[in-house]
């Protein structure tokens, strides 16, 4: 195994076990610091003593290739870690990488719904043949709380018990919180749940295992898939009368903080439900609100319908 190897696979554990990385962030770190030390080798450098100079080379590569700004801010950022872990074990004395600015990334507005547009996918997940108690709670509760989908799909079924008015939420990094359960997200969990139990005797009686998911499925998993999930929202959108291409799970994670913005609620408390670690990351909902208000002007106030025409 070469030293590049040899850090990477160490640092990938390290990650794995102190910080209880997503799988999905593993992977991300792998294939970056794999395409680095590719280029390393083939530029005929050693991990051991690369220099600010040749990670800033590398990276000047991957902006001819044409890779987008986002994805060279995750490379720079694994990089840099990977450097301050061989620094932390005395591999190196430095961190060459620590020094370096990253490109700067565009902040678009993320997309959001309306309430009525909300109101349509409900009813449209309600008109589901044969999925509608199930398709009806996971739209309700992901709207309820702004949880992510990936945080919806692997929920217990213990956290659900009880007619909970909160549900106990395992976030990014094994962090946990707490998010509360509107009436009628209350109500379609109830009677998936009902549904759900008389699905899970009916199978243990034909002799398969009991799930331990709220969702359960199939699959390699044992729980709906975020993939599956993404087209039932695409599928829902379209039976709504929405243009898919602005809905996606995420789409009503936006929607649940924008419409708490606009109905009063604080930067923090929004924060808090949303599991973010910066507050900043959620001061965008203030832009997409402000937008929405902007356009709501130049719609409706006569003044600017008069500028429009003259």
């Amino acid at each position: 195994m070469t030293d590049a190897a040899r850090w990477i696979s160490t640092f990938l554990e390290a990650q794995a076990a102190e910080q209880d990385a997503a799988a999905n962030t593993q992977l991300a770190y792998a294939r970056d610091l794999k395409d680095f030390a590719g280029w390393l080798d083939r530029a005929g450098l050693d991990i051991e003593s690369a220099s600010e100079s040749e990670i800033s080379a590398y990276l000047v590569r991957c902006e001819a290739a044409g890779l987008a700004a986002s994805t060279r801010a995750r490379r720079l950022s694994a990089i840099r870690q990977l450097f301050r872990f061989a620094y932390e074990e005395g591999w190196r004395a430095d961190n060459p990488a620590l020094q370096i600015r990253g490109p700067g990334r565009a902040r678009r507005l993320p997309k959001t719904l309306t309430h009525e547009e909300v109101d349509r996918l409900l009813d449209a997940a309600g008109a589901t043949p044969r999925e509608a108690l199930r398709n009806v709670c996971l739209v309700q509760l992901l709207y309820a709380t702004g949880m992510r989908v990936s945080e919806l799909v692997s929920l217990p079924v213990a956290a659900a018990r009880g007619d909970p008015r909160m549900l106990l939420i395992r976030g990014k990094g094994g962090k946990e919180r707490m998010v509360p359960l509107s009436p009628p997200a209350r109500e379609a969990l109830a009677a998936w749940l009902t549904h759900r139990d008389a699905a899970e005797a009916s199978a243990r009686e034909r002799g398969a295992n009991a799930s331990r998911f709220l969702f359960p499925s199939r699959g390699r998993l044992g729980h709906l898939t975020r993939h599956r999930f993404y087209m039932l929202i695409k599928e829902l959108a379209v039976a709504a009368g929405i243009d898919p291409g602005k809905v996606t799970p995420h789409t009503l994670r936006h929607a649940f903080a924008t419409h708490l913005l606009a109905g009063g609620a604080d930067l923090r408390s929004i924060q808090t439900l949303l599991g973010h670690a910066d507050v900043s990351t959620t001061e965008i909902y203030t832009h997409v609100l402000d937008e929405r208000l902007r356009a709501l002007v130049l719609a409706h106030h006569p003044l600017a319908r008069k500028s429009d025409t003259s």
